[in-house]
């Protein structure tokens, strides 16, 4: 059923029903109304005869009236159920994780409010699997093969729904994929090194979104994909959106470099829907870079978002309805938000938050040194931008960071002025009574200092396992058989009763509170000396980020800035 035939179903109702008017009421050819008994002589012959007898004949109409109201309610509300049954129907949905990694990504702690943050990880998929995105992406020969994620991009909504931040990972970022399973055929895929966008067709979003928890340490609560066909939907139920170059812009095939979008377009501001949108979303060598194409979608997405919030697009019955059929028609999500209402109620979280409170950004990288053609992320301040949104701390320099200690938004602990490590803030102290003394603590300490980029530190795990004997804990002890990719030092422990074993061994560290984690990955008390430790006997002092703290090379755009505009590649000019 269309949105369409929903509005024709009202007036069918009413058309189907007889309708009695007043004045017919009073030229029935049927028996005139009996008075009933103590009606006051108001039967034949009384006061309501007098009158004129209508009385009888109006409580009939009323009666014939209410029958029909009753009965167009009931089928506009009838036709209502039938479209929302008809846009449950069109939601594609799939399993949220396969990689088995929500064991090293937490849930955050809800605020004082009882409200948590909303991270949502939207993929572009480049599926060849239909005619129209064959005829819309064209590389016929793809056609039956796997999809590739080639835009992906995590929305983080704050706790409060007062901001939010976009982040992209370019597509030829290499990374780590954990080991994932289809869940439509059962096909295990071994965890591998590769680029991201390689994730998506190792069993589904479930996979790509297990990569980012991987590498993130974010909880990524949903997904979403979307293809080609399924972005032109959507940007015609959307309408146009501004858009700017400040060269002739046209993205063609060239002597050497084949592909192109066909985006063709003058110097100066244009509205583009439709097709045309898909165009300009998926060039990529007009701009230079698949980095300076997350920039233009981030400016595309920022102009959709004032255009939504300008139109009241939410308050306007006919476009919410062409935006519901088309989301519905285009999305596939993740199985745990695959309703209507889920994905309405999603909406509506999303639209308060104003316009000056979005950031757009890209994860600050550096080339890779094993394929020019590749990206790694850079490992600082790539970190930061996972603690922020980790800790919830809004990207924009408009709020404040949402941590609940005093001391520290992410219970880090602060070090001495002179950059020493000094005693434990009440972040780092125990908040549970150590099972055992020191003495007696097993503890295994793992090297976690491997990155994308870097390689291991040699004998870290030693390293860090002799500073603890040195501060009583003589069980603790280096496990040298494995090395593992750790953005930042974690101590983990398997059960409740070993809780203050482990708050007691971070905090003869430094190492904060917040860092230490139950696992059913570990048996025991576990340091994993991460990537930001990679030196010294001292856990590093770590400030807390505050609002708007975002590396540089993130590529920040604000949602409110209407001043960007595309730089055109030389080639691709005309």
């Amino acid at each position: 059923m269309t949105r369409s035939e929903v509005r024709a179903q009202g007036p069918a109702a009413e058309e189907a029903v007889p309708v009695t008017h007043a004045d017919e009421g009073t030229r029935g050819d049927g028996p005139e109304p009996r008075g009933r008994a103590g009606d006051g002589g108001r039967g034949p012959g009384g006061a309501a005869e007098r009158s004129g007898g209508t009385r009888g004949p109006r409580r009939r109409v009323l009666r014939w009236s209410a029958t029909i109201l009753g009965l167009v309610i009931l089928g506009t509300a009838g036709a209502g159920y039938l479209y929302y049954a008809h846009l449950n129907g069109n939601i594609r949905t799939g399993q949220r994780d396969i990689g088995g990694s929500d064991l090293k990504a937490h849930k955050p702690t809800p605020n004082a409010a009882g409200q948590t943050p909303v991270n949502i990880l939207l993929i572009g998929s480049d599926s060849r699997n239909s005619d129209e995105n064959v005829a819309l992406g064209g590389s016929r020969e793809n056609r039956g093969n796997p999809p590739l994620g080639d835009v992906q991009m995590l929305i983080h909504l704050s706790a409060d729904r007062k901001s939010a931040a976009v982040v992209s990972i370019p597509r030829d970022t290499r990374v780590d994929i954990p080991a994932c399973t289809d869940p439509a055929t059962g096909k295990h895929y071994p965890p591998v090194n590769t680029i991201i966008n390689e994730s998506l067709a190792r069993g589904g979003p479930g996979c790509t979104l297990a990569t980012w928890q991987n590498l993130t340490g974010v909880y990524i609560d949903h997904w979403m994909t979307i293809d080609f066909a399924g972005v032109v939907k959507m940007a015609d139920a959307i309408g146009g959106v501004d858009v700017c170059v400040k060269q002739n812009v046209w993205d063609r095939p060239l002597p050497g470099v084949p592909g192109g979008s066909g985006l063709k377009l003058t110097a100066g501001t244009h509205t583009v829907k439709g097709k045309q949108a898909l165009q300009w979303l998926r060039t990529r060598h007009a701009w230079g870079s698949d980095l300076l194409r997350a920039r233009a979608q981030h400016m595309y997405l920022n102009s959709m978002i004032r255009t939504l919030t300008g139109q009241n697009v939410f308050t306007d019955t006919g476009r919410l309805m062409d935006l519901a059929e088309a989301a519905t028609e285009s999305l596939q999500v993740s199985e745990e938000i695959g309703t209507v209402k889920k994905l309405y109620d999603l909406a509506m979280q999303l639209k308060t938050v104003p316009v000056d409170r979005i950031t757009m950004t890209t994860m600050p990288n550096v080339p890779d040194p094993r394929n020019k053609n590749h990206v790694v992320p850079d490992g600082a301040n790539a970190a930061r931008i996972w603690q922020m949104l980790r800790d919830d701390v809004p990207f924009d320099s408009h709020g404040d960071a949402h941590g609940d200690s005093a001391d520290d938004a992410s219970g880090r602990a602060k070090g001495t002025a002179d950059g020493q490590q000094g005693e434990p803030t009440a972040a780092a102290r125990t908040s549970a009574p150590p099972a055992h003394a020191d003495g007696d603590i097993g503890v295994l300490v793992q090297n976690g200092t491997r990155t994308t980029g870097l390689a291991p530190v040699g004998h870290r795990a030693s390293e860090i396992s002799q500073v603890l004997v040195g501060k009583g804990f003589t069980r603790a002890k280096a496990d040298a058989s494995v090395t593992l990719s750790m953005d930042e030092t974690v101590v983990r422990y398997p059960s409740a009763d070993l809780k203050g074993d482990a708050e007691r061994v971070a905090a003869a560290l430094g190492i904060p509170a917040g860092a230490v984690q139950k696992s059913t990955d570990v048996s025991g008390v576990t340091v994993i000396v991460g990537a930001d430790w990679r030196t010294g006997t001292s856990y590093p002092h770590q400030d807390p980020p505050k609002a708007g703290d975002i590396p540089e090379n993130s590529d920040a755009i604000n949602g409110a800035d209407t001043s960007q505009c595309m730089d055109v590649y030389a080639p691709y000019r005309w």
